[in-house]
């Protein structure tokens, strides 16, 4: 076998074990969020924010089974995610949707460990929270407000964390009218919790990131960046200070549901790149604005 179709095998075999510990940890993700509902927070009739606050919610009026509005009102944004983001982020999310709603179904039976709500809201906070963050971290949702927040933003003055924030103030304020006050205060509680433990699972994973990427093949991965995410990209003319060689620098911002996207496309046309990803609280002006793809 010669040099170069080693290298071929060798690669193939890293990016497969890339594959399989992104599904590996979205399964795990995906699971966390079962048992996080149908443990703790479901059967104390407190729910989340999103479409899945909206599915606990229809469940408990039309006494259908949680995990089929699970996947039924998740549907449409994926195709809004598909046409937004792109494919790879699509079939993660779908993936990781069907997980979620067959594990609702099976723990469906099974009995609370607590019916203290306190208890539940804080517990089944903190493991929603933290298998919401694995999925997000291996390129995929489990939410579909998301990606409308991201679409209103673009015609709004309003960033995708307000948007976020007001779709599910009116999604946790309706858990007063089905399931009383108290549990709708439990739930802001729970919604709270299961925030915060999202952040430290991804590890200040923000709305907004700055990336800054050094290659050789700096062309092709602009050209790439901008014809897969609709992102514009600058480049920036560079020096190292030990070699003194000069170098195009890379810099564009994305949004935080494209930055495994992103990583894949470097890794896929130049492995060897720097890549450097940073948190940015707020972004005016320029071109941040998504285009369009075809």
């Amino acid at each position: 076998m010669s040099p170069e179709a080693l290298l071929n095998k060798q690669h193939l075999r890293l990016t497969r074990a890339k594959v399989l510990k992104r599904v590996l940890l979205m399964t795990i993700g995906a699971a966390l969020v079962s048992v996080g509902l149908e443990i703790f927070l479901v059967p104390n009739k407190i729910i989340d924010g999103g479409i899945v606050g909206v599915s606990i919610i229809f469940s408990h009026l039309f006494n259908i089974p949680l995990g089929i509005f699970l996947t039924l009102l998740n549907l449409p944004f994926l195709f809004l995610g598909y046409k937004q983001i792109g494919k790879t982020f699509a079939v993660s999310t779908l993936f990781a949707v069907l997980v979620m709603s067959v594990g609702t179904s099976l723990l469906h039976p099974v009995d609370p460990i607590t019916i203290d709500p306190l208890l539940a809201a804080v517990f089944g906070g903190i493991i929603l929270g933290v298998g919401v963050g694995l999925v997000i971290r291996s390129g995929g949702s489990l939410d579909g407000t998301e990606i409308v927040a991201i679409m209103a933003n673009k015609k709004s003055p309003f960033s995708v964390g307000e948007i976020v924030m007001f779709i599910n103030v009116f999604i946790l304020s309706s858990a007063g009218f089905v399931f009383g006050w108290n549990q709708a205060m439990y739930s802001l509680i729970a919604y709270y919790i299961a925030y915060k433990m999202i952040d430290i699972t991804i590890e200040g994973f923000d709305e907004s990131k700055s990336v800054w990427i050094i290659s050789d093949n700096h062309k092709e991965i602009g050209d790439t960046i901008m014809s897969r995410l609709g992102r514009g990209v600058t480049y920036l003319n560079g020096e190292g200070a030990f070699t003194g060689d000069s170098k195009r620098v890379i810099f564009c911002v994305i949004n935080r549901l494209e930055e495994a996207k992103l990583k894949s496309i470097v890794e896929e046309l130049d492995p060897a790149a720097f890549l450097a990803v940073g948190n940015i609280h707020d972004v005016k002006g320029g071109r941040f604005k998504k285009k369009n793809i075809h």
